[in-house]
């Protein structure tokens, strides 16, 4: 029987349930992890939670103080770090456990049928990390894309737009290649690897049994890895982008 994820059409748009239920989950964790780390602050008894907040808070001032001057950089603090939890939470919500149902042809969501492919049976899952959708991983990197360019054209200005001609002005194809390229490679990047990771996680659950328990572990310790990684890569990225696009360095 097949394995697939819930979709749903609706006026000509292809809905991917789970997804949308997994973004919906995602953010109320990092919503509930921001609430608790913030509650009951104290100067002279931090607790746990504020302690692990204001570590995260100083990994992403390092992380755009290695980028550009913090100054010039302190406005997108706030944006660092929802990116940091969203995408590690959202990372690691596929790796624990996975939920799926039994679903026959005809069977319909919030009076919409789900599409089984041409299936007449199949298991329809429901829990997975949100950014093991390429939809997700996309939707965030147009986000940074856009607010790169704005606050390029917002706050560097006419450095912003040359920099499309620079060395020369035949260089400008390659410099829109260039341009083109960084949201692919950041979306393609983040999906590929946590998509990757669960696949290889249903293959060793479904291939070997009770004998994968081992592997399983090993491989779940090695995702979380690569998920903190995937999680920082992303932001340093974004910081990156942002740098090229508001820094101008003068030449001598």
């Amino acid at each position: 029987m097949d394995h697939i994820f819930p979709v749903v059409h609706k006026w000509g748009i292809e809905f991917d349930l789970a997804a949308i239920f997994m973004i919906i989950v995602t953010s109320i964790i990092v919503l509930v992890l921001a609430l608790v780390s913030v509650r009951g602050m104290s100067v002279d008894k931090p607790t746990k939670m504020q302690n692990f907040l204001e570590w995260v808070i100083e990994f992403v001032i390092n992380i755009i103080g290695t980028t550009m001057d913090f100054k010039k950089g302190k406005p997108y603090l706030i944006l660092g770090l929802s990116l940091i939890m969203y995408i590690f939470v959202g990372n690691m919500l596929g790796l624990p456990f996975g939920i799926a149902t039994e679903v026959h042809h005809g069977a319909t969501i919030f009076g919409m049928e789900l599409d089984l492919g041409g299936e007449s049976e199949a298991h329809v899952a429901w829990w997975k990390s949100p950014t093991a959708d390429v939809a997700v991983t996309a939707a965030l990197t147009v986000i940074v894309i856009l607010l790169t360019h704005i606050e390029g054209m917002r706050r560097n200005t006419k450095h912003y737009f040359k920099h499309y001609f620079e060395p020369y002005v035949p260089f400008l194809p390659l410099n829109l290649i260039k341009e083109v390229s960084k949201p692919l490679s950041l979306a393609l990047r983040l999906y590929g690897n946590i998509f990757a990771g669960e696949v290889m996680i249903g293959v060793i659950v479904s291939g070997l049994g009770w004998v994968g328990i081992i592997p399983l572990v090993v491989w779940q310790g090695f995702s979380v890895f690569v998920g903190a990684i995937q999680a920082f890569v992303f932001v340093m990225l974004t910081m990156v982008y942002m740098s090229q696009s508001i820094v101008h360095e003068e030449k001598h």
